[in-house]
């Protein structure tokens, strides 16, 4: 009953050690003002009296009832109604420019890189709830999966979908991934940028320079973070096909153009990662969800409704009703 109200003058409480005192005071002042008579028989006497005075009590009680509710009165319960209205002032449109080849299948990361990268990718989707979102696929050349959306389960289902396929052209093209990410924000409105590119490779394929690409970014103003993803040494990579379809295993270096990657993201005004593990790769999204925040503006209304007149309304009838008995029915006992 009781847990939506709030006391504006909480330290007025410390006035109920009065109803104690006042008890305390009551009690001996009663056993002052009693005086004893000793008589060989009661009989001649009716127990009406005795239980009239006995309940006369019940004034005193009533007065103590009713100071304590104008304490509790004075304290101002009232209860608050708050109301909340959110507005996005600051968008952040993000594409995410994902390495879709084979390199990816290596299982340095579990169960793979290109699964631990989508798992952790859809972490990152879900805590942007109010930026736009893209993805864009590359390998030796890039396409657009997702246009820049505000919707997050076309973005999830599309980033569910990314698979290694044969569709694209074989290689590494860091060039193409970071131009195709630039021309699906060059048009953007929104106040901040960013395109976050990760690659498991070095530069191999593709007719646009990644320096020229990077170029473009800074033109249009776009961040660009850059995620080299792999472990330090050898990996357990696809070497070929078997010909069921299967790819063979074998270990391999691992090699990622890091010197490129830092270039691009220290041209575009963005940071270099390095993933070498599953934990890594989850830090490294963190890290950037925390560099890249949405500013995001908060209304609270605040409606009190004052509590306390019932409060002095009972006290008073009470102490109106202890008025009235005092001077009609406990009038001979009091």
């Amino acid at each position: 009953m009781l847990e939506n109200i709030e006391f504006l003058n909480k330290e007025l409480f410390w006035l109920m050690l009065v109803l104690p005192l006042a008890l305390l005071w009551y009690v001996l002042k009663h056993k002052k003002q009693t005086a004893e008579l000793n008589i060989s028989s009661t009989k001649g006497f009716s127990g009406g009296s005795e239980i009239w005075s006995k309940l006369r009590h019940v004034l005193f009680a009533f007065r103590l009832l009713a100071l304590a509710l104008l304490i509790m009165a004075i304290a101002r319960p009232r209860t608050v109604d708050v109301s909340t209205r959110t507005k996005t002032t600051r968008g952040i449109d993000i594409v995410m420019a994902i390495d879709v080849s084979a390199s990816m299948l290596a299982k340095d990361l579990r169960p793979n890189r290109l699964e631990a990268l989508k798992e952790v990718a859809a972490d990152f989707i879900n805590g942007r709830p109010n930026d736009r979102i893209g993805l864009v696929e590359y390998a030796g050349e890039a396409y657009t999966k997702t246009p820049i959306t505000s919707d997050k389960r076309l973005v999830l289902r599309s980033l569910r979908d990314i698979k290694y396929n044969t569709i694209i052209e074989g290689g590494t093209a860091i060039g193409m991934g970071l131009a195709t990410s630039v021309n699906r924000l060059k048009d953007s409105r929104a106040k901040s940028k960013v395109i976050i590119l990760l690659t498991d490779g070095v530069n191999n394929s593709g007719f646009i320079d990644p320096k020229i690409a990077s170029e473009l970014a800074v033109e249009y103003g776009i961040k660009t973070y850059t995620i080299g993803l792999g472990t330090n040494g050898m990996a357990l990579s696809p070497v070929a096909i078997n010909p069921n379809g299967t790819f063979r295993y074998g270990r391999q270096q691992v090699e990622i153009d890091e010197d490129l990657l830092k270039e691009i993201a220290e041209a575009t005004g963005g940071r270099y990662f390095r993933a070498t593990n599953n934990q890594k790769l989850a830090e490294i999204y963190n890290e950037i969800n925390k560099l890249e925040k949405t500013e995001i503006e908060e209304r609270k209304y605040y409606n009190y409704e004052e509590k306390y007149r019932p409060l002095v309304l009972l006290a008073g009838l009470l102490l109106l009703i202890e008025l009235l008995l005092r001077h009609t029915i406990f009038r001979s006992f009091v």
